[in-house]
């Protein structure tokens, strides 16, 4: 699909000069700070080295006080815990966080991931039971609970405590158990995007403050916190920015047998950035939800043992193989599907059915359809009479509003803007098509109906390099590595330049675009390559001028690093 170009507003010339010279930059670096809010020496500091002492007080999160001295009278009392977590990423390294704290200090904790199709989303009357029948008091819900106010109460009638720690969006009422979750309306908590593990990071930070113990030890778990962060795509700005940034750098200097293990058998070396995180540890951690068990991944994690660590990273990095073969198959029979629907064409959204799919996949499934048909997607799968999967969103349509309208419709849904899961009785799956098709139309924009490109700044191929050789990388390049980590609220620049010419054109393996290119006025040719790009060959013939949107990326050959451009997006040259 051809995308519409959404160029971010210019910044005024006297605040791109004012900061070029407080902070020794040029302007191109000067612009993209002050796009991120950057304007004076003191904030750039604080983006570009993130501090663990700028953390807000963990204490400002409503019923954290309740929380740390319910966790405190746990330990006094020698009592039976267990750590629920959600079996995606989020929940299993915010099981696997709690569990390494804690577990010095309740000799007894246990953990339960739910089974993703016994279960279902969320806390469950079995996990409850479970807790019962191993004479547990207390379950602490992480990344999940915020709606379960049913199993809650059911727990509370078995003498069982909750604390959940949950960063979803509440329903009007909370469970009747104490409630971490910046997102309730009563919270002041000054950042309200943290992710799941993240909140279980903060309850960990208020219980070791409020026990006067240091907090190097959390800290040293900061891995686990970040590909939290980078998995569920929550905003990189702000406490996630600190977060993630320590939690980066530690997994690059001092990785975790059981993410070097990963990274092993997928042939990846140092150095990881956050993008690295999600697309290669956070599948694999996730497989193991999909297809067999997170308690899986959650021993992963912890596990200090080599030879049980070996095997598991090879028994999930096969079960991401077999992902990645089901995701293929499902995503082609529901494209096939669609073709077949003589009414696709006049809707706004795409909800498709089949109750053979697997359930561990259709997530991954919506996000493709999406890349083929963008508008609001969901698919279903069904087990025993009962239809559950995911949707994903498209951009500027709060997903999670829709599903609210349908409320009475499902059994049960839990998510975010983007991304959610639901559930409901197959005899109303009928109704909920016509019911969400009919809020997508009132209220999905007609410019939000075709896929963008978001660019920064349009540059010249003269202000890549400079006055600086050729044979190096630039400094405006490598002050951009420093943005990192890259995710929502700080994407990697995208840069866009018109009048290009290419020198060189290939397809590579059927697919991918190759390209050497230039300016009239440049005295550089860059390389360039267009992943899945093939189709516009013709656009960027050799003597054709095109525009083209692009990041800056480093590649090394023999030995020798030379700038790249990641093409994202080419058109036509607008006279």
């Amino acid at each position: 699909m051809e995308k519409k170009w959404l160029i971010k507003n210019g910044q005024e010339q006297s605040k791109i000069e004012a900061l070029r010279a407080e902070l020794k930059v040029d302007r191109i670096v000067a612009e993209l700070l002050l796009q991120r809010g950057i304007d004076d020496f003191k904030k750039a500091q604080e983006f570009f080295r993130p501090d663990l002492d700028n953390l807000h007080d963990p204490f400002l999160m409503k019923d954290m006080d309740k929380a740390v001295a319910r966790i405190m009278q746990a330990i006094k009392n020698k009592e039976r815990i267990l750590l629920f977590g959600d079996y995606d990423v989020d929940g299993t390294t915010a099981v696997a966080l709690l569990f390494s704290i804690l577990k010095e200090y309740l000799p007894s904790i246990e953990y339960y991931i739910p089974d993703r199709y016994a279960e279902g989303y969320g806390v469950s009357y079995q996990g409850i039971d479970f807790a019962y029948s191993n004479k547990q008091t207390l379950i602490i819900a992480l990344d999940c609970g915020i709606k379960a106010n049913d199993k809650v109460a059911y727990a509370n009638d078995k003498g069982i405590d909750f604390i959940i720690c949950d960063h979803h969006e509440p329903g009007e009422e909370l469970p009747a158990c104490i409630v971490l979750d910046p997102k309730r309306k009563d919270c002041i908590y000054p950042f309200k995007e943290l992710s799941g593990c993240g909140v279980g990071f903060k309850f960990l930070q208020g219980f070791l403050q409020k026990s006067k113990i240091p907090l190097t030890k959390l800290f040293n778990e900061l891995d686990l916190v970040a590909i939290s962060i980078g998995a569920d795509i929550v905003p990189i700005v702000a406490e996630n920015r600190i977060l993630c940034f320590h939690g980066l750098k530690l997994l690059n200097a001092k990785p975790r047998i059981a993410f070097q293990e990963l990274l092993d058998l997928a042939g990846k070396e140092m150095p990881l950035s956050l993008t690295d995180v999600v697309f290669i540890i956070a599948p694999r951690i996730n497989a193991a939800g999909r297809l067999r068990s997170g308690k899986m991944a959650v021993e992963l994690m912890i596990s200090s043992d080599l030879d049980e660590l070996k095997h598991l990273a090879l028994e999930i990095n096969s079960d991401n193989t077999e992902r990645k073969g089901l995701d293929q198959q499902i995503t082609k029979e529901a494209l096939q599907q669609i073709e077949k629907d003589p009414g696709f064409s006049t809707r706004c959204s795409t909800v498709v059915f089949d109750p053979s799919w697997h359930k561990g996949v259709v997530g991954i499934v919506a996000s493709r359809l999406i890349e083929k048909h963008y508008r609001p997607t969901i698919v279903l799968t069904e087990s025993e009479g009962i239809v559950s999967g995911s949707a994903r969103s498209v951009r500027n349509f709060d997903l999670y509003k829709a599903l609210l309208s349908c409320e009475d419709l499902m059994e049960q849904f839990g998510g975010h803007t983007h991304a959610a899961g639901m559930s409901m009785k197959l005899e109303n799956l009928a109704a909920f098509k016509v019911r969400f098709e009919e809020y997508v139309q009132n209220n999905l924009a007609i410019e939000d109906r075709i896929p963008t490109q978001a660019l920064d700044i349009s540059i010249d191929l003269n202000e890549i390099h400079g006055n600086e050789s050729p044979l190096v990388i630039p400094r405006m390049k490598r002050i951009i590595e420093d943005f990192e980590p890259h995710g929502p609220g700080n994407m990697k620049p995208v840069f866009y330049s018109s009048n290009l010419y290419s020198t060189e054109v290939r397809v590579l393996k059927e697919a991918h675009l190759k390209l050497k290119v230039t300016q009239a006025n440049s005295r550089l040719i860059y390389d360039a390559i267009g992943f899945n790009m093939a189709l516009k060959e013709n656009q960027v013939a050799r003597g054709l001028p095109f525009e083209m949107a692009y990041t800056l990326e480093t590649n090394e050959y023999k030995d020798k690093k030379m700038i790249q451009f990641n093409i994202k997006d080419i058109r036509e040259q607008i006279q």
